[in-house]
């Protein structure tokens, strides 16, 4: 079996946030993880879990308090030299959760799709800037006719569609893909999920996509993270996470997505999960299989293993 190469790794990634002199907020806490080349890695959790913080730290839109980032073998969390910014901001982009507040308002669409173009001097002439930004925008399913369009004049599906075809333009390997779906109708949400699908198989593309939907985690991704207050609590391929949860947290997120039987739905129990006594910090990450870990201490994991969740639970 051919060994399948790492384009991300993370090692003991901080980011914190002062909010006063007392009060300092742990968005992420001790990070680890690593994403293989052209998968689907998912980042899951409740609003506040730290997702977003997460990849705007990778994509150094924030700058780590500590921790090491490596992309396709260059160090990225030190200070970024002048070649190495370059380097990062053409192979990684990102596509974020509104996708009327990513875009200038008073561009049309032909200068937001561009702007990398522009930024980074890659095109010499009008004529071939327009060719590369009509040849994105029809890879996401949009028309000549929208080049010279404001972002009011569409609707939130298609302003996503301008938001990935604005990633897309300078041909990156690497996309983190921030609650894309969240702000859009679920009938859309099909649609730009499947684009991107799409996309990923054409271009050779890798995927971190952060999300609460779980469902729609399920459909999209290779393996996944679940992140609470900062840390990971359990990782591994979808199979691990839906078919055989172990953390309660995971447990608790899984009990929420609704089933489509009513009768089914109303007899099922409800995991809620309480963070009371529990400290992240004195857990370690264990390995269940190849596949999948777990943060725990001795007794959580024995506890755990055993099926017995009354400690964690409310």
């Amino acid at each position: 079996m051919t060994e399948r190469k790492i384009i991300l790794e993370v090692k003991k990634l901080d980011q914190f946030f002062k909010i006063d002199r007392k009060t300092t907020t742990r968005a992420v806490d001790g990070i680890s993880f690593h994403i293989y080349e052209g998968e689907t890695f998912s980042v899951v959790g409740e609003s506040g879990s730290g997702k977003s913080t997460l990849g705007r730290s990778l994509i150094r839109i924030y700058d780590a308090n500590a921790g090491e980032v490596t992309f396709m073998g260059q160090n990225i969390s030190a200070k970024l030299s002048k070649e190495t910014k370059a380097f990062l901001r053409k192979n990684m982009q990102m596509i974020f959760q509104d996708p009327m507040a990513s875009l200038n308002p008073r561009k049309k669409v032909i200068d937001s799709i561009a702007f990398g173009l522009d930024v980074n001097k890659l095109v010499q002439s009008p004529q071939e800037r327009k060719e590369k930004v009509l040849n994105v925008l029809k890879s996401v399913g949009l028309l000549e006719d929208h080049l010279n369009r404001y972002p009011h004049q569409f609707s939130g599906g298609q302003r996503q569609r301008i938001g990935i075809a604005r990633a897309l333009i300078l041909e990156p390997k690497f996309i983190i893909a921030d609650e894309i779906i969240s702000a859009l109708d679920v009938s859309i949400q099909a649609q730009v999920i499947n684009l991107m699908k799409k996309l990923q198989k054409k271009l050779g593309l890798t995927y971190m996509f952060i999300a609460h939907d779980l469902s729609m985690v399920r459909y999209i991704s290779d393996r996944v993270a679940v992140m609470h207050v900062g840390h990971i609590v359990e990782m591994g391929t979808v199979e691990d996470i839906y078919d055989h949860p172990l953390h309660p947290y995971t447990r608790s997120l899984l009990s929420a997505i609704p089933h489509p039987d009513p009768d089914s739905e109303r007899a099922r129990k409800r995991v809620v999960y309480s963070k009371t006594g529990i400290n992240y910090n004195a857990g370690t990450l264990r390995q269940l299989s190849d596949t999948h870990s777990l943060l725990a201490t001795d007794e959580e994991f024995a506890l755990w293993q055993s099926g017995d969740y009354r400690s964690s639970l409310i």
